[in-house]
């Protein structure tokens, strides 16, 4: 049987990884699945960058809004109908195109996720009271405690990291980070990682510039509609939550905007780290043309 290939497209936002996706699934003559975790949501277009109408006439996409920002969708439950959804491309397309900035995401169908065993709500519910009254510090000492090296290698300072590494701790009386890095699920298929960079300089240009277009096409007008829904989660993401700030506060329109492009540009940067990781990423040029690329894949490919 003739090997499989996932080409996967990454980078940073805003520089132009759903208009190289079209190009690649019209030269190969298949389909896009998209791991980013924001455009799951119907309600989130504009915010979003979602691909146009157009554009995904262009080429049939998948998992592009095909939940609204109330339902739960966790990235173990997009892993799962991702390997499915794959597995179905597969028996009729040789090569399947994936895009997305969301490093988590696009990890989990590459590699696949840890595993961790289901949690009592009760143990996060009394975790967070105690970070409420006893503050960071005191959950910090039980950590160190319980798991040393989850204490030396999580993101310490994050409330977030330390609860979830706690609540693992405490729930299965095993150390979090025993569920680490253990043998995944095994995938049939091989994953060719396009990364597209530019110069800093060029990235954060293109991001103002993305930002300026979102609001003339009416960014402002989609989180207005979306005001009673602001507590969800993914809501909490960078183009609505300023807005929201806007909306709600005394922030001016003008701050707003400019609060918006500097967590954009800060986004960008944490998903470079991210997608840097990874050492067997094809590194390119957002400008370079197509044929350089295809012909880095297709010796990939026939390697």
């Amino acid at each position: 049987m003739m090997d499989k290939y996932l080409i996967s497209i990454v980078g940073p936002t805003a520089i132009g990884k759903t208009a190289l996706s079209i190009k690649l699934a019209k030269h190969f003559n298949t389909e896009i699945i998209s791991a980013d975790s924001r455009q799951f949501f119907k309600e989130m277009q504009i915010g979003t960058a979602a691909p146009m109408p157009s554009e995904l006439r262009a080429a049939k996409h998948h998992f592009i809004h095909h939940k609204s920002i109330t339902e739960q969708y966790s990235v173990g439950t997009f892993e799962k109908d991702a390997i499915e959804k794959l597995t179905q491309l597969f028996n009729s397309h040789d090569v399947v195109i994936m895009v997305g900035g969301s490093g988590l995401y696009v990890d989990a169908v590459t590699k696949g996720l840890d595993y961790f065993p289901d949690i009592s709500p009760e143990i996060r519910i009394n975790l967070n009271k105690q970070l409420e009254e006893k503050g960071l510090e005191y959950l910090q000492k039980q950590l160190k405690e319980l798991d040393l090296t989850s204490y030396n290698s999580i993101e310490i300072s994050n409330p977030h990291r330390v609860i979830r590494a706690l609540e693992i701790c405490l729930g299965t009386d095993k150390p979090y980070s025993s569920f680490l890095n253990k043998e995944k699920g095994k995938r049939n298929f091989k994953t060719i990682t396009i990364g597209l960079t530019a110069d800093r300089e060029i990235i954060y240009e293109r991001i103002n510039k993305r930002v300026d277009i979102m609001i003339q096409e009416g960014l402002l007008e989609e989180v207005k509609s979306l005001l009673k829904y602001q507590d969800l989660n993914a809501l909490n993401t960078v183009g609505y939550k300023e807005f929201f700030n806007f909306l709600n506060t005394n922030w001016s329109l003008e701050f707003a905007i400019s609060e918006i492009k500097k967590n954009t540009r800060r986004f960008a940067k944490r998903q470079l780290t991210w997608f840097k990781k990874n050492e067997d990423c094809l590194w390119v040029d957002y400008n370079s043309n197509i044929d350089s690329i295809l012909q880095a894949i297709n010796s990939k490919i026939n390697h």
